[in-house]
Protein backbone atom coordinates (compact mmCIF):
# COMPACT_ATOMS: atom_id res chain seq x y z
CA UNK A 1 0.00 0.00 0.00
CA UNK A 2 1.02 3.58 -0.79
CA UNK A 3 1.31 5.89 2.38
CA UNK A 4 -1.94 8.01 1.65
CA UNK A 5 -3.83 4.13 1.24
CA UNK A 6 -2.59 3.27 4.54
CA UNK A 7 -4.70 6.09 5.90
CA UNK A 8 -7.28 5.24 4.30
CA UNK A 9 -7.45 1.91 5.32
CA UNK A 10 -7.00 2.88 8.89
CA UNK A 11 -9.69 4.97 8.80
CA UNK A 12 -11.79 2.53 7.62
CA UNK A 13 -10.73 0.24 10.37
CA UNK A 14 -11.63 3.01 12.55
CA UNK A 15 -15.15 3.40 10.92
CA UNK A 16 -16.08 -0.14 10.83
CA UNK A 17 -14.82 -0.33 14.87
CA UNK A 18 -16.80 2.49 16.43
CA UNK A 19 -20.20 1.08 14.28
CA UNK A 20 -19.70 -2.84 15.77
CA UNK A 21 -18.85 -1.48 19.18
CA UNK A 22 -21.28 0.67 21.36
CA UNK A 23 -18.53 2.51 24.48
CA UNK A 24 -14.47 2.74 22.35
CA UNK A 25 -12.09 4.80 23.53
CA UNK A 26 -8.50 5.79 22.53
CA UNK A 27 -5.15 4.92 24.32
CA UNK A 28 -2.43 7.41 24.00
CA UNK A 29 0.81 7.85 25.19
CA UNK A 30 1.99 11.14 23.91
CA UNK A 31 4.24 9.58 21.71
CA UNK A 32 4.55 10.11 17.81
CA UNK A 33 2.61 7.02 16.91
CA UNK A 34 -0.11 8.02 19.45
CA UNK A 35 -0.66 11.49 18.03
CA UNK A 36 -0.77 9.92 14.94
CA UNK A 37 -3.74 7.62 16.00
CA UNK A 38 -5.55 10.24 18.15
CA UNK A 39 -5.97 12.34 15.28
CA UNK A 40 -6.90 9.58 13.04
CA UNK A 41 -9.98 8.71 15.36
CA UNK A 42 -11.11 12.09 15.80
CA UNK A 43 -10.95 12.97 12.13
CA UNK A 44 -14.02 10.28 12.67
CA UNK A 45 -15.30 10.77 15.82
CA UNK A 46 -14.15 14.31 16.83
CA UNK A 47 -15.00 13.94 21.16
CA UNK A 48 -14.49 10.27 21.75
CA UNK A 49 -12.80 9.91 25.12
CA UNK A 50 -8.69 9.25 25.61
CA UNK A 51 -7.36 7.90 28.20
CA UNK A 52 -3.54 8.73 29.09
CA UNK A 53 -1.73 6.08 31.38
CA UNK A 54 1.15 8.40 33.35
CA UNK A 55 3.41 7.30 36.06
CA UNK A 56 5.57 8.91 38.81
CA UNK A 57 8.81 8.34 36.36
CA UNK A 58 7.46 10.02 32.90
CA UNK A 59 9.98 12.59 31.99
CA UNK A 60 8.97 16.12 32.40
CA UNK A 61 8.87 17.00 28.70
CA UNK A 62 6.19 14.20 28.12
CA UNK A 63 3.90 15.56 30.81
CA UNK A 64 4.08 19.39 30.03
CA UNK A 65 3.62 17.96 26.47
CA UNK A 66 0.54 16.22 27.81
CA UNK A 67 -0.87 19.60 29.30
CA UNK A 68 -0.34 21.12 25.99
CA UNK A 69 -1.80 18.36 23.65
CA UNK A 70 -4.83 18.23 25.63
CA UNK A 71 -5.55 22.07 25.69
CA UNK A 72 -4.50 22.53 22.15
CA UNK A 73 -6.43 19.73 20.52
CA UNK A 74 -9.41 19.86 23.21
CA UNK A 75 -8.84 16.33 24.06
CA UNK A 76 -11.73 14.71 26.18
CA UNK A 77 -9.24 12.94 28.07
CA UNK A 78 -8.42 11.53 31.16
CA UNK A 79 -4.91 10.96 32.92
CA UNK A 80 -4.49 7.79 35.12
CA UNK A 81 -1.30 7.34 37.22
CA UNK A 82 -0.84 5.18 40.33
CA UNK A 83 1.12 6.67 43.51
CA UNK A 84 4.82 6.02 43.46
CA UNK A 85 5.28 3.09 45.89
CA UNK A 86 8.03 4.16 48.44
CA UNK A 87 8.57 0.92 49.88
CA UNK A 88 10.45 -0.28 46.46
CA UNK A 89 13.64 1.41 45.97
CA UNK A 90 14.07 1.50 42.03
CA UNK A 91 11.45 -1.09 41.37
CA UNK A 92 11.93 -0.64 37.79
CA UNK A 93 15.23 -1.77 38.25
CA UNK A 94 14.83 -4.77 40.92
CA UNK A 95 11.80 -6.08 39.14
CA UNK A 96 10.93 -4.29 35.84
CA UNK A 97 7.76 -6.50 34.69
CA UNK A 98 5.97 -5.99 38.38
CA UNK A 99 7.29 -2.55 38.36
CA UNK A 100 5.17 -2.48 34.84
CA UNK A 101 2.02 -4.04 35.63
CA UNK A 102 1.60 -1.63 38.70
CA UNK A 103 2.10 1.28 37.37
CA UNK A 104 1.00 0.81 33.56
CA UNK A 105 -0.90 -2.59 33.25
CA UNK A 106 -3.05 -2.10 36.30
CA UNK A 107 -3.49 1.58 35.37
CA UNK A 108 -4.98 0.67 31.64
CA UNK A 109 -7.31 -2.25 33.31
CA UNK A 110 -8.35 0.46 35.54
CA UNK A 111 -8.60 3.25 32.34
CA UNK A 112 -11.03 0.32 30.13
CA UNK A 113 -13.76 -0.44 32.88
CA UNK A 114 -17.24 0.37 31.23
CA UNK A 115 -15.70 0.37 27.47
CA UNK A 116 -15.76 -2.60 25.03
CA UNK A 117 -13.27 -1.25 22.54
CA UNK A 118 -9.94 1.00 22.43
CA UNK A 119 -8.03 2.31 19.55
CA UNK A 120 -4.15 2.06 19.91
CA UNK A 121 -0.93 2.94 17.72
CA UNK A 122 0.97 -0.30 17.77
CA UNK A 123 3.07 -0.75 14.77
CA UNK A 124 4.02 -3.88 13.48
CA UNK A 125 7.86 -2.86 12.25
CA UNK A 126 8.73 -1.21 16.15
CA UNK A 127 10.50 -4.63 17.10
CA UNK A 128 10.24 -8.46 17.18
CA UNK A 129 7.61 -8.41 19.66
CA UNK A 130 5.19 -6.52 17.72
CA UNK A 131 5.55 -8.31 14.32
CA UNK A 132 2.98 -10.82 14.41
CA UNK A 133 0.12 -8.35 15.97
CA UNK A 134 -3.56 -7.73 13.79
CA UNK A 135 -5.47 -5.17 13.19
CA UNK A 136 -7.87 -6.33 15.70
CA UNK A 137 -7.61 -8.72 18.83
CA UNK A 138 -10.59 -10.10 20.35
CA UNK A 139 -10.46 -10.47 23.36
CA UNK A 140 -7.10 -9.11 23.78
CA UNK A 141 -5.50 -9.42 27.67
CA UNK A 142 -8.54 -7.04 29.33
CA UNK A 143 -11.15 -8.91 27.95
CA UNK A 144 -11.65 -6.15 25.01
CA UNK A 145 -11.74 -5.60 21.33
CA UNK A 146 -8.21 -4.12 20.74
CA UNK A 147 -7.77 -2.23 17.60
CA UNK A 148 -4.64 -1.36 15.80
CA UNK A 149 -5.83 0.90 12.71
CA UNK A 150 -1.85 1.75 12.14
CA UNK A 151 -0.31 -1.27 12.35
CA UNK A 152 1.34 -1.15 9.05
CA UNK A 153 2.57 2.45 8.80
CA UNK A 154 6.50 3.03 9.16
CA UNK A 155 8.16 4.86 11.39
CA UNK A 156 8.84 7.19 8.05
CA UNK A 157 4.95 6.88 7.76
CA UNK A 158 4.42 8.33 11.02
CA UNK A 159 6.91 11.28 10.86
CA UNK A 160 4.97 12.12 7.45
CA UNK A 161 1.59 11.82 9.17
CA UNK A 162 2.48 14.50 11.28
CA UNK A 163 4.51 17.18 9.28
CA UNK A 164 1.26 16.66 6.95
CA UNK A 165 -1.06 17.53 9.53
CA UNK A 166 1.32 19.92 11.31
CA UNK A 167 1.19 18.25 14.80
CA UNK A 168 3.78 18.94 16.83
CA UNK A 169 5.74 15.99 18.42
CA UNK A 170 7.07 15.37 22.03
CA UNK A 171 10.03 17.31 22.34
CA UNK A 172 12.37 14.24 23.55
CA UNK A 173 12.36 12.79 19.98
CA UNK A 174 14.81 16.47 19.81
CA UNK A 175 17.04 14.65 22.65
CA UNK A 176 17.79 11.67 20.26
CA UNK A 177 14.82 9.29 21.68
CA UNK A 178 13.46 7.19 19.48
CA UNK A 179 10.67 5.26 21.76
CA UNK A 180 9.93 6.67 24.70
CA UNK A 181 8.16 5.63 27.99
CA UNK A 182 9.56 6.25 31.60
CA UNK A 183 12.88 8.26 31.99
CA UNK A 184 14.74 5.18 34.09
CA UNK A 185 13.58 2.47 30.96
CA UNK A 186 14.13 4.98 28.11
CA UNK A 187 17.45 5.30 26.44
CA UNK A 188 18.59 7.59 23.37
CA UNK A 189 19.39 6.30 20.09
CA UNK A 190 23.07 5.23 20.48
CA UNK A 191 23.41 3.83 16.58
CA UNK A 192 20.92 4.11 13.75
CA UNK A 193 20.74 0.88 12.75
CA UNK A 194 19.28 -0.28 15.96
CA UNK A 195 15.84 -1.58 16.81
CA UNK A 196 13.22 1.59 17.11
CA UNK A 197 12.42 0.02 20.68
CA UNK A 198 16.22 -0.60 21.34
CA UNK A 199 16.76 1.92 23.92
CA UNK A 200 13.55 0.77 26.00
CA UNK A 201 15.07 -1.50 28.82
CA UNK A 202 18.27 -1.31 27.73
CA UNK A 203 20.61 -3.47 29.79
CA UNK A 204 17.99 -5.83 31.08
CA UNK A 205 16.14 -8.69 30.51
CA UNK A 206 13.36 -6.64 29.07
CA UNK A 207 15.21 -4.96 26.65
CA UNK A 208 13.01 -4.04 23.33
CA UNK A 209 10.27 -5.53 24.74
CA UNK A 210 6.87 -4.71 26.32
CA UNK A 211 5.52 -3.18 29.60
CA UNK A 212 2.92 -5.84 29.69
CA UNK A 213 -0.07 -3.67 28.34
CA UNK A 214 -0.09 -5.48 24.63
CA UNK A 215 1.04 -8.91 26.20
CA UNK A 216 -1.21 -12.07 27.30
CA UNK A 217 -0.26 -13.00 30.92
CA UNK A 218 1.68 -16.09 31.08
Amino acid sequence: MTFLQKIGFAKSIIKDSLRDNDKCIVANSMGKDSMVLFHLVCSIKKDIPVFIVSTPFKPKETIRYRDRMIKKYKINAKVYCAQERTDILQWWKSNPDECCKFYKVDMTEEALEGYDCWFTGLRKDEGPTRADLRYIVNPDRFGKVKVNPILDFTEKDVWRYLAMYNIPPNPLYKQGYRSLGCLPCSSKEKDESELERAGRWKGTKKVCGECGIHSFPK
